[in-house]
């Protein structure tokens, strides 16, 4: 791939103005809650954005293209099912609660709600998952790079081997984050992901018009494509009968109720954002800000999975599997792209150069390049340089996001409260700043980890099945049941996520070895697919979670109802919204995103 001037100086510009919001708003960070909190200053509507682009990471574009191409028009169901409902009970329901406690984390409320043992637990575990999935956003954004060969004669040149461009993609992605996070902390940030969220839209557009129109319409891509493929709710009564290998159940159980509100309604990562919102009425509309383009998003970053897996073969013109890590690549492009199908080439192993074979012995698709291939194959140079600055910005948003929320967690609720008590503000600002640091570091370590998977999206509900999935039981019985007590929360979230990790130790999707991806101590259940064994996984922590809290709940002394004011839905005032324009209300605009939620559904069933 050549990039021409106007592509280098398109990316160009976008990291000046990267690292210029993190310099402008260096001066203003004068405190650890400026630099941690953005001293929960902002507008609702730039929190919304912000907190849709906090998840408009790799896992979003890559993710979702990946997920389009392998599962089809049913990945949509992450989206009207697995989000819009959840960011609609968040901004209703749970921010009052969140804003209201003056928590400045997540498993800072778990402390105010039940007590230490349960935050730290918490704590812990949400601190590495932050960290894993900046890791993938570093190791998407390396593949990218890689795979488009953007670097390749600079390195010819300096006679340094190609195979270097991997690990010198993830050193630069982390510099550049780390720097304007350094400067300006969760405020430069979310003004980031802000430029990043117009960015992806006016990159993927394009991309979607261009794409679809070569493919024939809508139409054209449906009859070049399986019917399952096209209709998001066909084939969902048996696990067997439709792409995403899950049935009706584990569909709306596990992906519509537990990982999604999971997700939404307990990870810091997106929950600080709203948190940053400059009252309690502007916090509980930046979920429901956020949902409305959340909403349209399939047709920007799904679509054109579809188109990549629906375009002729003999049409295309991309690039093959770019050289494995670390080594010279003994499979040509040609032969990766003839064992794969459309625009997505079959994955090379990364120790021995070759094609990668399941265990029937068909090749393993690369999925993830789905989107890296449209760019190349759809766009010419100039809108190329667009749209290779839209990816970058997807992945430099999801990185930021997920380290700004660890070194939160980090300072709040592990250093202050554990290791250095009551030490000077100025002391938390500067542990804060060189924790993001040591994020940075880890997630550089955690991006080669993700190496052994085919679809990040697999990679990432697979995380949130045994972190979130057990921590939503405990969130759910906490709010909603004043019953609930310190040592049953933190018992059942602890068993919650065991229980996980033991189902993923004896089951395995199909068509794939025990080990990284499951059945790792024996071989008891095979799922159709890699997102079944997740779905059900979340089911399966989540319900352990919730019957162990109820019985150890009702085995142990509960708190005065004086102190769970503010932290328990019948003991807590309820928002008046009276005084606010008909159509600001926020029950009046979940009331819309519903409708709009279900007639999408219908549309695309």
């Amino acid at each position: 791939m050549n990039l021409t001037t106007i592509d280098w100086l398109i990316m160009l510009l976008y990291f000046v103005f990267v690292l210029g919001i993190g310099f402008a708003l260096k001066r203003f960070m004068k405190t650890s809650k400026d630099f941690l909190q953005a001293g929960r200053s902002l507008p609702a509507w730039i929190c919304g954005l912000a907190f849709i682009s906090a998840n408009l990471g790799a896992q979003e574009v890559i993710g979702m293209g990946a997920s389009g191409a392998k599962y089809g028009i049913v990945t949509s169901h992450f989206y009207w099912i697995g989000a819009i409902p959840a960011m609609i009970f968040v901004g209703v329901f749970m921010m009052p609660f969140y804003y209201g406690s003056k928590a400045r984390s997540v498993p800072e409320f778990l402390r105010l709600r039940f007590d230490e043992k349960t935050r730290a637990w918490n704590a812990c575990s949400f601190a590495a998952m932050t960290v894993f999935s900046s890791g993938i956003s570093m190791y998407a954004m390396a593949r990218l790079i890689q795979t488009l060969h953007v670097f390749d004669k600079l390195f010819i040149h300096l006679g340094m081997p190609v195979a270097w461009i991997f690990h010198f993609a993830i050193i630069l992605s982390a510099v550049i984050v780390l720097c304007y996070i350094f400067l300006g902390g969760l405020t430069s940030a979310i003004y980031n992901e802000v430029l990043q969220f117009f960015l992806i839209v006016a990159g993927f557009l394009p991309l979607v018009w261009v794409g679809l129109k070569n493919v024939g319409g809508w139409n054209g891509l449906k009859a070049t494509l399986p019917s399952a493929y096209t209709h998001s709710w066909q084939g969902m009564g048996s696990a067997h009968t439709n792409p995403l290998g899950v049935d009706s159940f584990g569909l709306v159980a596990g992906l519509g109720f537990v990982l999604s509100f999971g997700y939404w309604c307990t990870d810091f990562l997106v929950i600080q954002t709203a948190m940053a919102a400059n009252s309690e009425e502007s916090a509980r509309r930046v979920p429901l800000i956020a949902a409305i383009p959340k909403m349209f998003f399939p047709f920007l970053v799904i679509l054109p999975g579809l188109i990549a897996i629906g375009t002729p073969m003999v049409t295309r013109h991309v690039m093959g599997q770019a050289a494995p890590v670390g080594m010279t690549a003994t499979t040509s492009s040609s032969e990766n792209l003839s064992a794969g199908r459309g625009l997505i080439p079959a994955k090379v192993d990364p120790v021995t150069g070759k094609v990668m074979l399941d265990t029937q012995g068909q090749p393993v698709l690369d999925y993830d390049l789905a989107i890296p291939n449209m760019l190349l194959h759809y766009f010419p140079t100039g809108i190329l340089g667009l749209g290779l600055t839209a990816l970058l910005a997807s992945f430099m948003s999801g990185m930021a996001g997920n380290v700004t929320a660890f070194n939160t967690v980090w300072t709040f609720d592990l250093y202050q409260s554990y290791i250095h008590k009551g030490a000077s503000d100025a002391h938390y600002l500067k542990m804060g700043r060189w924790t993001t640091v040591v994020g940075i570091l880890i997630s550089m370590g955690t991006a080669y980890v993700v190496l052994g998977f085919n679809n990040i999206m697999d990679t990432l509900q697979l995380v949130f099945s045994i972190v979130n999935a057990p921590l939503f039981a405990t969130f759910l019985l906490g709010m909603f049941w004043k019953r609930s007590t310190g040592h049953a929360a933190f018992t059942g979230l602890v068993s919650g996520t065991l229980a996980a990790v033991l189902h993923h130790g004896l089951t395995v999707p199909a068509s794939t070895a025990t080990g990284i991806h499951g059945g790792w101590l024996h071989v008891v259940h095979v799922y159709p697919s890699a997102m079944a064994l997740n779905f059900y996984q979340a089911i399966i922590a989540f319900t352990v979670n919730f019957v162990l809290t109820v019985i150890i709940s009702l085995m142990t002394k509960p708190r005065p109802e004086s102190e769970l004011v503010g932290l328990v839905y019948s003991l807590t005032p309820k928002p008046v919204e009276h005084h606010m324009a008909w159509y600001a209300r926020p029950s009046v605009i979940a009331v819309g995103l519903l409708v709009m939620g279900i007639g999408l559904n219908i549309i695309f069933r």
